[in-house]
């Protein structure tokens, strides 16, 4: 037997030990016959019996599944490249077949709409060059340079060529569009002639023309039509002839040719039309219009499908060209793929921010709608994270550049968004099913409907026209494009409204979730926790006691009263140092501040510790034993306990305040609500959606959050491993579970859920453990992701019944099943004018998305 071998790149060994495992795994994969591992190069090198595996992608996807689930990682590429000569479905699952079949190629999707093919693929075994090889061999047109081809490693805005490489990429397209315009335009004037010509009988000018002669001229009109205008259906159908495959090519080809080729014979050879009884009529006319309005839909259908990529278009035209750089302290305009991390960038009102990075001098306002989605500007200060293609509105600041090229968030978007858009949704697999049969189908429709008819004593010219119309009406375009057109238009909405959708799937998925869930701390709080309440017994003014109970807290490293000092400086008070300090674990501090003693704490810490052993009265002026100053505290304290207790039911967390002794009031903290959180929370349960509270905080302020929040249900003290098995526990009480955290602590329990949605902060988007990622911090995202979801599922359910009703119905008129009720026959002219109307209807409505309100 011939023995093969494939060596796999892989990441993650640390030992000798991890090569055993790996070796040993792999070797269990049915079919290979010797695995050798290499640590030094991190390569291992499978040798297998090519008769005992699976053909093209399924036994690389094995072996990479096997590594996988070993804990390690295999090194892939994946790269975009753009195809032209697609017309239908039929070619898409060709070029897929024909891509998956190469050895090394992981995965192979190509998208009808956007006309490219996104490639998974190992780099040790195929190259870039060999898999446009593949797609040329399937008769398709690949560009000879690339523009838009991207990979993980290569993306769009590397070295800052992004927005070049899309005009270029843009500019191919328009070629093409211009091309069909104009093949429509020469084909449709001559057709037209074509049609006044044949309608002789009843034109006065025409009577007296000889019939020989009339049929000549239609000869000459319509073979520039025929040869010309129909040049690429020819040549799509032998293509896939060749291929031994069928796509709308063959079925325009071979039922205009059936017209063309039949009208040649009373044109050049009416004696033996007269001789056999049969009608001396021509059908030019149905052979230049069907190709004339084939052409019409083809060039309306370009010019829709450009426009399901504006988001695109916009994305990568944000960029700025130039950024003004500090070097050797002179200030120098450069191009902005000249930047460099480390640079210190200048950016004045009204311009750009070329690149991301940190500010580091001066103030501003910056818009961050173009990304984010937010309309507010947002006020940017030292230390503050700047992101590249935002607009600077007011001030100059300088800032050092943290990340270039197709590092910064721009061009991660982009990256993330193009190959969101060339993903296909498991709905689109019920359509490719239907297409790989239903040229093949059709044809074998058609002929049926020539013998039928002609068998039962029609004329042959009868049987022809029948034959023709059902080859010309059967439209798999549709079909094709159902799908991939609203995911294109769909995910580009969302990432202008700052929601980044990972594929087809997450999108179809999130369009079926039942249950959401909602971490709490950081998601729908602010993860940070602020003044929120503060009480006084009277004995000191309440900003007084913030500002004495701030200024013990000065020295504390403890997030409460991290909170009390910038509730202090918020209000503009002026805090002292504090004289002496000392915390006490679990219960609170000790400090003290302007000569006074302070204790701030829980009532532990009040009643049992730390508390000034002599105190004077006020109306005594005298010392008084400590067990006498415990008591007075706790009898105050006993009169502030019912205020603890209701804010403590809040959520909140009190913290008593005693100064020389005497307890003086409570100061609450708490771990507030976003912004729109109660109003997104009862907008999805309006949705019908069971929303539930996950969190480790404990029961009581777990329920005092939902209590606020209007949610019913709350999963309390869950620990962050355990997030996955609640998660899991759901699922198999066969609920569809969305989860939203922060995308990083997180990101098990996301990678767990049906849909994972990450909420970002426009910097640091973790797409890689979720589907879904909203790059702004607002929860109103959530909702529009969901909402985006049903609009696009409900739009592309649309297509699809449109597509499958079209073709179920249009077929079988054209076959003639009405003639023998009503005498109604479909004649070819008017199928052609069908099959061009289904495709552009289908592509329009997908355009439809644009326009919808999502906020």
């Amino acid at each position: 037997m011939a023995i093969k071998k494939i060596d796999l790149s892989i990441e993650g060994m640390s030992y000798a030990s991890c090569v055993n495992r790996i070796e040993k795994g792999l070797a269990q994969v049915p079919g290979v016959t010797r695995v050798s591992v290499n640590l030094a190069t991190e390569r291992a090198t499978i040798e297998y019996d090519p008769d005992s595996v699976p053909t093209g992608s399924g036994f690389v996807s094995t072996l990479i599944n096997t590594v996988t689930n070993l804990g390690y990682a295999v090194k892939t590429e994946k790269v975009t490249i753009p195809i032209q000569g697609m017309t239908c479905a039929s070619c898409v699952a060709r070029i897929e077949k024909a891509l998956q079949r190469k050895e090394g190629v992981i995965l192979a999707n190509v998208n009808l709409a956007s006309e490219k093919a996104t490639v998974e693929y190992l780099p040790s075994q195929v190259t870039l060059g060999d898999l446009k090889q593949v797609i040329r061999e399937a008769g398709y047109e690949v560009p000879e340079r690339s523009p838009g081809e991207v990979s993980q490693i290569k993306s769009l805005q590397e070295e800052g060529k992004g927005k070049d490489v899309l005009e270029e990429d843009q500019t191919e397209k328009e070629r093409v569009i211009t091309r069909l315009k104009t093949r429509f335009i020469f084909s449709f004037t001559l057709a037209v002639l074509v049609m006044v010509g044949s309608m002789y009988q009843h034109i006065p000018g025409l009577r007296e023309i000889p019939m020989q002669t009339l049929y000549f001229i239609l000869f000459i009109l319509t073979t520039p039509v025929q040869f010309w205008g129909g040049w690429q259906f020819y040549r799509g159908a032998y293509a896939a002839l060749k291929h031994k495959t069928a796509d709308m090519n063959v079925l325009v080809a071979v039922g205009t040719s059936a017209a063309y080729f039949y009208s040649l014979f009373p044109t050049f050879f009416p004696s033996v039309f007269i001789q056999a009884y049969l009608d001396l009529e021509v059908y030019y006319d149905t052979a230049a219009m069907i190709i004339a309005l084939i052409l019409l839909g083809r060039f309306l259908e370009a010019k829709a499908r450009g426009r399901t990529s504006e988001a695109i278009k916009k994305l990568v035209g944000l960029q700025a060209k130039t950024a003004r750089v500090i070097r050797n302290g002179l200030e120098l305009d450069i191009p902005v793929e000249e930047v460099q991390v480390g640079d210190v960038i200048v950016v004045r009102p009204g311009e750009k921010i070329p690149v991301d990075g940190r500010v580091i001098e001066g103030r501003s306002v910056v818009d961050e709608s173009m990304l984010t989605g937010e309309s507010i500007p947002v006020l940017k200060g030292v230390g503050d994270e700047v992101i590249g293609a935002t607009l600077n509105k007011t001030g100059t600041f300088k800032f050092q550049a943290t990340k270039v090229g197709k590092d910064t968030v721009l061009a991660q978007i982009i990256r993330l968004v193009e190959e969101a858009q060339g993903s296909k949704a498991p709905v689109q697999y019920l359509a490719d099913r239907v297409t790989a049969v239903f040229v093949p189908i059709v044809i074998g429709i058609a002929f049926l409907t020539f013998f039928v008819w002609y068998f039962t004593g029609h004329s042959l010219t009868l049987s022809m026209l029948n034959f023709v119309a059902v080859l010309i009406i059967a439209c798999p375009c549709s079909l094709g494009l159902a799908t991939p057109t609203a995911i294109m238009v769909g995910i580009g909405k969302g990432a202008e409204h700052g929601v980044l959708i990972k594929g087809g799937e997450s999108l179809e998925m999130a369009y079926k979730i039942d249950t959401l869930i909602f971490d709490k701390t950081g998601t729908l709080t602010q993860g940070r926790p602020v003044v929120t309440d503060s009480i006084t017994t009277g004995t000191f003014p309440e900003y007084e006691l913030l500002r004495l109970a701030a200024s013990a807290e000065k020295s504390s490293e403890h997030p409460l009263g991290e909170a009390l000092v910038n509730k202090a400086k918020e209000l503009g008070l002026h805090l002292s140092e504090a004289e002496e300090f000392e915390a006490i674990p679990g219960q609170g501090i000790w400090a003290k501040v302007e000569g006074k003693t302070l204790l701030l704490g829980n009532p532990r810490l009040m009643t049992h510790a730390g508390v000034e052993v002599t105190t004077l009265f006020p109306e005594a002026g005298k010392e008084i034993s400590p067990h006498r100053a415990i008591e007075k505290v706790s009898i105050e304290i006993t009169n502030l306990i019912q205020e603890a207790e209701k804010l403590s039911d809040q959520g909140k967390t009190p913290i008593f305040v005693a100064i020389d002794g005497k307890s003086v009031g409570l100061i609450a903290v708490a771990d507030t609500l976003k912004p729109f959180a109660p109003e997104v929370v009862r907008e999805l349960q309006n949705m019908g959606l069971e929303v539930i509270l996950m969190t480790g905080d404990d029961r009581r302020t777990a329920e005092a959050i939902a209590h606020q929040l209007g949610i019913k249900r709350v999963l309390a003290e869950v620990l962050p491993q355990d997030k996955t098995l609640e998660i899991k526990k759901l699922q198999n009480q066969g609920k569809r579970v969305a989860m939203v955290g922060d995308g990083i602590n997180d990101a098990p329990a996301l990678a767990q859920a049906d849909v994972g949605i990450a909420i970002g902060t426009g910097t640091d988007i973790a797409m890689e453990a979720s589907d879904i990622t909203l790059i702004r911090d607002d929860l109103r995202g959530v909702l529009v992701a969901i909402r985006l979801s049903k609009k696009t599922m409900q739009i592309i359910k649309q297509n699809l019944f449109w597509a499958f009703f079209y073709n179920v119905i249009g077929i079988p008129i054209a076959a003639g099943v009405l003639y023998p009720f009503f005498g109604i026959l479909l004649k070819p002219v008017f199928a052609a004018a069908a099959m061009a109307f289904s495709s552009v209807s289908v592509v329009s409505n997908s355009l439809r998305l644009r326009k919808i309100k999502l906020e």
